[in-house]
C-alpha cells in the first residue's frame, strides 16, 4: 500500500515553545502510524538550543534576557541555533522505511538536496567524519557529516530524535538569515560562522513560500504515496499546547 503522508505548511510563524510542542505532538502522532511534513518558521525570531547542549556554560542568560530574545531547547540533539528569515522543516514518520538513525538522516538531506536542486542551487553532503561535540559551539560553525553545504560552508543544520519505531527530524535551512545575534550571546571565544544562507548563493531573497513549496515537491516525488494538505487544527494544536508546557518552562530551557 502507497504510504500516505500529512503536509502542513506552516508559514505565518509561532514563538519557540509552541513550534517545538508542534513537532512533539507530530513524533507522537507518528509513533501511531501518521506520517508528516511540516514547513514553518518562527516568529518572534528565536533562539534554540539542542536537548543536551550545556547551555549555561556556552550562552549568556543574561544578555539573553536583556535582550528580550526568545528562547527555547528543543527536543532533539545538535547545538544552538538562531532562527531567523529561514525555513525550518520537520520530518515525523514511522522509522522503519528510513533505516538507522544515519540513514534517515542522509535520507532526508537528500530530499532537500533535490528541492536545492530544482531551485538552481548546487549542493551536496558534507563528508561523514567524527561526531561533533554539543559542546563545540553553535550549529551552523561547523558542518557535520551528511549535513548541506555548499564550498564547506553549511547551508541546512538539523538534527533527529527517536521515540519507539517513530522519528523526528527537524533543521533549519538559511534563507537569508545569519547567526550574528547567536555569535553576540556566546560566551568566551566563538568558532568561526561557516553558516551561508541561500540568499548569498542566488544573490536575491527567496520567497519563503517558494522554498516550501519546492521541498514539499522534492518529498512527494522522493517517497511516492499520495499527500494530503493539512492545517494546525484545534486538536493538533491542543496537542502542541501539553507538550509547550515543557518547552515554556525555564528549568527546562536552562537545565543542565
Amino acid at each position: 500500500m502507497a504510504p500516505s503522508w500529512r503536509l502542513l505548511l506552516d508559514l505565518e510563524g509561532r514563538p519557540g515553545w509552541q513550534n517545538m510542542g508542534l513537532d512533539q505532538a507530530l513524533l507522537a502522532r507518528a509513533a501511531r502510524g501518521e506520517r508528516w511534513l511540516r514547513l514553518y518558521r518562527w516568529s518572534p525570531h528565536c533562539l534554540s538550543f539542542g536537548r543536551h547542549e550545556p547551555a549555561l556554560r556556552r550562552y549568556d542568560r543574561q544578555r539573553i534576557e536583556a535582550r528580550r530574545l526568545d528562547v527555547v531547547r528543543r527536543p532533539t540533539g545538535g547545538r544552538a541555533v538562531w532562527h531567523a528569515e529561514e525555513l525550518t522543516y520537520a520530518v515525523a514518520a514511522p522509522a522503519e522505511p528510513f533505516g538507522g538513525l544515519r540513514a534517515a538522516y542522509v535520507e532526508i538531506h537528500r530530499m532537500l538536496l533535490d528541492a536545492l536542486r530544482s531551485l538552481g542551487v548546487s549542493a551536496g553532503l558534507a563528508p561523514q567524519r567524527a561526531a561533533i561535540g554539543v559542546d563545540a559551539g553553535a550549529c551552523f560553525a561547523s558542518p557535520g557529516g551528511g549535513e548541506i553545504t555548499v564550498a564547506g560552508r553549511k547551508l541546512v543544520g538539523s538534527a533527529q530524535l527517536r521515540d519507539g519505531a517513530a522519528l523526528l527530524q527537524h533543521g533549519s535551512l538559511l534563507l537569508a538569515g545569519r547567526q550574528s545575534t547567536l555569535l553576540d550571546v556566546t560566551l568566551g571565544s566563538s568558532p568561526s560562522d561557516l553558516a551561508l544562507p541561500l540568499a548569498d548563493i542566488t544573490g536575491r531573497a527567496p520567497d519563503p513560500g517558494a522554498v516550501a513549496e519546492a521541498v514539499a515537491c522534492a518529498a512527494s516525488k522522493r517517497w511516492g504515496g499520495t499527500w494530503e494538505p493539512q492545517a494546525a487544527d484545534g486538536a493538533l494544536l491542543t496537542e502542541a499546547s501539553s507538550h509547550g508546557v515543557r518547552f515554556r518552562s525555564p528549568a527546562w530551557t536552562w537545565r543542565a
